[in-house]
Formats: structure tokens, C-alpha cells, sequence
């Protein structure tokens, strides 16, 4: 053949790191700005994030393992094919070449070795997109996370993987909750500065795909009354330890949330093991336990641990506004009378040390005259029932909390911001997927726990005796 018809070899494509590095120079020679600074900016980034998957990528592969045999978790499986696969990295999509490894069994799934020994999340996720991801749906929707990973550029997972991700991340969490649980425990210290912690639980009403709404409605009809309210709405749980020190100001708060289930049994399990090991750390500490009045949270509460000294605190907010009912109940709701008892009595609860006795004379006074008020008598009834945790000026003076607002804030930023936008309905998993994520996140164990749950994606890869794998030590 004459020489002038051999052709060429193709050239090699050019690395990413390579055109990214020559970009680079090419601009440090440039005399002039660019025509287009936000431009420049998205090339920039382009030719970053393109250079970084190809990095991550090569990487990667290094764990992959192409041998006939290799035992997993001590289970023999043979190699059955070598294919590529996209894994979504940090900086966006790349493409491996990895060996696929089955036991033979009927109905079992081929495994990648390589994926397993780097702990791929999903089959899909490199563990710190995979954590991107995670952050992003515990504070987006997954249409919104979407579109911002779209605008910030680099990694770019669909609405419906990031819809998956967190479901498939508590399976997960929950097959090891207590565990991962007690591991965040251990690694926190009770700073030395606390001399109180305040106990909390509360509800909050959560739309339910599966809350049965319209035979609530219906049988509501039924017994003639109107249907009316948030049906097939169920109540979820949250609970908050906050570390006070003398001063009354909040050191720490550990919060968490639980979708609805019968009696809070998790929730109140949680919170009871968190507040044993803070306890354990510093037994001097004095447990405030609030809740508002109702009955279940305080036969829950009574019963809780207690440091060196303990009180029970009815919500200062919800104790005034029983008796501004009660008041209404005689004056009228919006009656200058009924404002101006209701903010002398509410001073006098909240600074006087004998408030609750003081105003539960009166309530009983305005009873005895209107004996048929409702309203009226079952104010008095309240404040009879809870007086023993109305000590508010006491606690005050001694810079403790008299409020529950705390745990109120949670129901609200934990929970309602995130599962109650508009048109949102959840199945238990689905909304304790993301309950999970916020809660490590505003307690401050997000990092730590992800490191948990992601080292489940990692299991051990071992070569039958006197096999190396030659392929993988090459370079590439």
C-alpha cells in the first residue's frame, strides 16, 4: 500500500485537565478583560468542574477489581461481565468501566465491586454528591434542589433521583437508628458552661397521602355535624433538649421529629435516651421539663429522668391564653373590661410568687358569679390542675426557661416548612425520610451522621489467595 494512504493514528482526546490548564494560561496571557465577566465566570467553572469529574472519575476506577473470584462480606461471587456505568460525582457525571459480580443464585442481582468498595450511594452517587443531594432535599423540594444544582452548575441529578435518595437513605438510618444514635452522643460534650436543660415535646398536624380524608368527612356528615377542619391531616411529634448556663441564654439545642405513630412511642424513646446520656455526662444538671397542658406529654414528662434538681413548667403562653379565655368568657372577647383584667392577671401570674393562687381566686370569684360560663369554668379547672408548674417568677429570677417556645419553633421550622407547602401530601416514610435530615441538620450532627449512613454503602472486597489483580494496578 502506497504510503500516501496509510492513514494517521487518531489523535488522543484531550484531558479536561489538560484544556482546562492551557485555558488557564491562555487567559494569563490575554493583555486585556474579558467581553463578558458572568460569562467568563460559567466557563471558568465549566472547565473546573469538568477537570474535577475527571479526576474523581480516575479515581473511581481505581477500585474497580477484575478478577474471575472475589469474596464479598465472605461471599463467594464470579465475574459476569465488564461494562460502563455513569455515576454522578460532586462535579457532575463520568463514565467507569467496571467488572460486574454475581453468586449465580436464582433472583440475585449482579454486584459491582468497585462500588461497593467505594461506597457508591445508590448505585449512582459518589458519597459527597450523595450528601450534596441529601442537604439539598432535607431544605428543597426535589424540583427545587434540581433546578439549583442546574444553576450552580456541576452535578445535575434529576427530580426524580433526588426524590428517591433520601427514602432509600432511611431504610438505611432506621435499620441502625439506635446505633447511629448513641455514636452522635457519645461524640458530644456537654459544655461546661450549662447548668440547665430544658425538655420538650409538641405536635403539629401533618397532611397524609393515606389520612383518610374523605371518610373522615363522610362519617362526619353522617352524624349530621359539619364537615369542616383539616381532615386526613395526622399529628406528627417533635422533641427539644435545650443546654442553658446561668444566665438563661441557650447553649445547645438537639431536635427531632417523628412522623405520626401511636402514643410517640419513637419520639418519647428518643428523647428520653438523649436526656440519660447528657445526664450521664453531667448528673448536676437541673432538668426543666415544659410542655403545654396536655395530658399525655406530662404522665410522658413526669416520668423522665431528673439531674440534681428538676422542674415541671406549664407553657407561661398557653397558661395566659386559657385565662385570657376564661376572662372573655365573662367580658366578651374584645371588651375593654376583658383587656384590661387580662393584662393585669397575666402581670400578676408571671411576676407575682403567688400569681396562680392569685388568679385562680379571681377566676373562682367571676365563677361563683357566673357559674354556667363553660369557658370560664374550665379555666379555672386548668389552672387548679396545673398550678404546682406555674412558678414563673421564681424561674425567672434563677434565669430558667418559662416557656416552651422552644420546641413550638421546632413543630414550625422543622416540620410545617418543609412537609406543609402548598399541595404536599406524605406517606409515613417518605416524610421521616426528610424528617431525619433536617433533624441532624439544626442539631448540628448532619456531618457526623452522614458519615455513618454512608459508611453502610461500604462493604469488603476480598481477592481469593494467591490472586492479584493486575488490572487494577495499572495506570491509567
Amino acid at each position: 500500500m502506497p504510503s500516501s494512504q496509510i492513514s494517521a493514528p487518531a489523535a488522543k482526546p484531550q484531558s479536561a485537565l489538560d484544556a482546562l490548564l492551557e485555558f488557564i494560561e491562555e487567559r494569563r496571557r490575554a493583555r486585556g478583560p474579558v467581553a463578558d465577566l458572568e460569562q467568563f465566570e460559567r466557563e471558568v467553572r465549566r472547565r473546573f468542574m469538568a477537570a474535577e469529574a475527571e479526576l474523581v472519575g480516575e479515581e473511581i476506577a481505581r477500585f474497580d477489581v477484575d478478577v474471575p473470584v472475589i469474596a464479598i462480606d465472605g461471599v463467594p461471587h464470579r465475574q459476569v461481565l465488564r461494562c460502563t456505568q455513569t455515576y454522578m460525582t460532586a462535579a457532575g457525571p463520568v463514565s467507569v468501566e467496571r467488572s460486574l459480580y454475581s453468586t449465580r443464585q436464582e433472583g440475585e442481582r449482579a454486584v459491582a465491586a468497585m462500588e461497593l468498595k467505594a461506597g457508591i450511594v445508590e448505585g449512582y452517587f459518589t458519597p459527597l454528591a450523595a450528601q450534596h443531594a441529601a442537604w439539598a432535599v432535607a431544605h428543597l423540594t426535589p424540583q427545587e434542589s434540581e433546578t439549583m444544582f442546574g444553576r450552580l452548575g456541576g452535578m445535575n441529578p434529576s427530580k426524580a433521583t433526588l426524590d428517591r435518595l433520601p427514602k432509600a437513605l432511611a431504610e438505611r438510618h432506621e435499620a441502625c437508628r439506635i446505633e447511629i444514635a448513641r455514636e452522635l452522643r457519645a461524640a458530644e460534650d456537654v459544655p461546661k458552661e450549662a447548668v440547665a436543660v430544658g425538655v420538650s415535646l409538641d405536635g403539629v398536624l401533618v397532611p397524609m397521602k393515606d389520612g383518610q380524608a374523605r371518610q373522615k368527612r363522610e362519617a362526619t356528615r353522617a352524624e349530621g355535624r359539619l364537615a369542616k377542619g383539616p381532615a386526613g391531616y395526622n399529628e406528627a411529634s417533635c422533641a427539644t433538649l435545650t443546654l442553658y448556663d446561668r444566665k438563661g441564654a441557650p447553649l445547645r439545642t438537639i431536635r427531632f421529629a417523628r412522623m405520626p405513630e401511636k402514643g410517640k412511642e419513637t419520639l418519647k424513646a428518643q428523647l428520653r435516651d438523649e436526656l440519660v446520656a447528657i445526664l450521664a455526662k453531667r448528673p448536676d444538671l437541673r432538668v426543666i421539663k415544659l410542655a403545654d397542658g396536655v395530658s399525655d406529654n406530662w404522665a410522658y414528662l413526669s416520668v423522665l429522668p431528673d439531674g440534681r434538681a428538676s422542674e415541671q413548667v406549664l407553657d407561661f403562653w398557653h397558661a395566659a391564653q386559657h385565662l385570657h379565655d376564661g376572662l372573655a368568657a365573662v367580658y366578651g372577647d374584645a371588651s375593654p373590661k376583658c383587656d384590661a383584667e387580662f393584662v393585669t392577671y397575666r402581670h400578676t401570674l408571671r411576676h407575682d410568687d403567688d400569681g396562680a393562687e392569685k388568679v385562680i381566686r379571681h377566676l373562682r370569684y367571676l365563677r361563683d358569679l357566673h357559674p354556667r360560663r363553660k369557658k370560664l369554668v374550665a379555666a379555672l379547672k386548668y389552672f387548679r390542675h396545673h398550678r404546682h408548674r406555674m412558678h414563673y417568677a421564681s424561674l425567672a429570677r434563677r434565669h430558667l426557661p418559662i416557656g416552651s417556645g422552644v420546641v413550638e419553633a421546632a413543630c414550625k421550622t422543622l416540620v410545617t416548612q418543609r412537609l406543609k407547602r402548598s399541595g404536599m401530601r406524605w406517606r409515613h416514610d417518605g416524610g421521616q425520610a426528610i424528617l431525619n435530615l433536617r433533624g441532624f441538620e439544626q442539631s448540628g450532627r448532619f456531618d457526623r451522621a452522614w458519615r455513618m449512613i454512608a459508611d453502610t454503602y461500604v462493604l469488603e472486597v476480598k481477592l481469593p489467595a494467591n490472586v492479584i489483580d493486575i488490572a487494577s494496578r495499572r495506570p491509567r
